[in-house]
């Protein structure tokens, strides 16, 4: 094998292009991964460099994979799930148990998924069961005693003391390109159910600047957010690190107020922490860049 070749198969330089090209956009991939978005921008260069051909073809505006970048796409997939198995063959600890893990749909739609297929690899005797809902949903079964572990969201603030947390966010106005926001009508909003912080906040920081609003879509979960937002049905409240790649922020000139942060958590049940718990935990919190409060 040549040392190009060698340099491609770099399960790294992969995991960033399949990143890359399920968001394509290279600024949520950054985010998704933990990293600089110079980091990212030098891994697909080194992967092109070494396959000798374009994976992607971008402008100011937009991303989209060539034909050798699906091809490629296909590859990674294949050899990446290889690289786990073997990792997961030879380094596989021993560690057993039941694990129930609750964690908000839009934070599923980010980095979790890797975090959770790479977790399985490295421990298989754990029995992990997943619930995705709301962050209340997720706090109510959380205090039932019928989830161990939850990830969910939470107006920034003092922790609750059974949480970790694992990022502040800045809570931004989110719409497609081309919404316009005009003074002299209400402000359409598209919101989760009740009760939801993002729509509590929302709604707290229009009222407190005297603007007016209207609700023209209630959801239950993101991709009601995300299909409402992308037919112009009008705008949402999302968080910086769970921002879709097809979404911009309002501008400033929009003049809308601002609407804090966001605390990404980590929420354990009030029983004693097992170690499936304990090793999950570690797993999330060293997947990104906890921020101390």
């Amino acid at each position: 094998m040549n040392e190009s070749a060698r340099r491609w198969y770099d399960p790294e330089l992969l995991r960033t292009f399949l990143a890359v090209a399920q968001s394509l956009s290279f600024t949520q991939a950054a985010a998704n991964l933990g990293l600089r978005q110079p980091t990212v921008s030098q891994h697909i260069r080194k992967l092109e460099d070494s396959v000798g051909r374009p994976l992607f073809v971008r402008d100011t505006r937009s991303v989209a994979l060539t034909a050798d970048g699906e091809a490629l796409a296909d590859f990674a997939r294949t050899i990446l799930a290889a690289h786990e198995q073997a990792v997961g063959y030879f380094t596989g600890s021993g560690l057993a148990g039941r694990l129930r893990l609750g964690v908000t749909d839009d934070i599923a739609l980010t980095q979790v998924p890797r975090i959770l297929r790479d977790f399985r690899q490295l421990y298989p005797r754990i029995d992990l069961e997943l619930t995705v809902a709301q962050s209340a949903t997720l706090q109510r079964r959380i205090e039932s005693g019928h989830l161990d572990l939850a990830f969910v969201k939470n107006p920034a603030g003092p922790l609750d003391p059974r949480g970790r947390l694992v990022r502040r966010d800045r809570l931004l106005w989110a719409s497609i390109a081309g919404t316009r926001v005009e003074d002299e009508r209400p402000v359409p909003l598209v919101v989760y159910q009740a009760p939801s912080a993002s729509r509590s906040l929302a709604v707290e920081a229009l009222e407190r600047v005297g603007r007016s609003y209207r609700i023209t879509c209630t959801v239950r979960g993101v991709n009601g957010v995300l299909a409402a937002v992308r037919a112009g049905l009008g705008i949402a409240v999302v968080a910086r690190s769970l921002f879709p790649g097809d979404f911009v922020e309002l501008p400033a000139s929009a003049g809308l107020p601002e609407l804090g942060q966001m605390d990404l958590v980590l929420l354990r049940s009030s029983r004693k922490a097992s170690e499936p718990v304990e090793a999950l935990t570690a797993a999330i919190l060293s997947s990104g860049n906890p921020i101390k409060v």
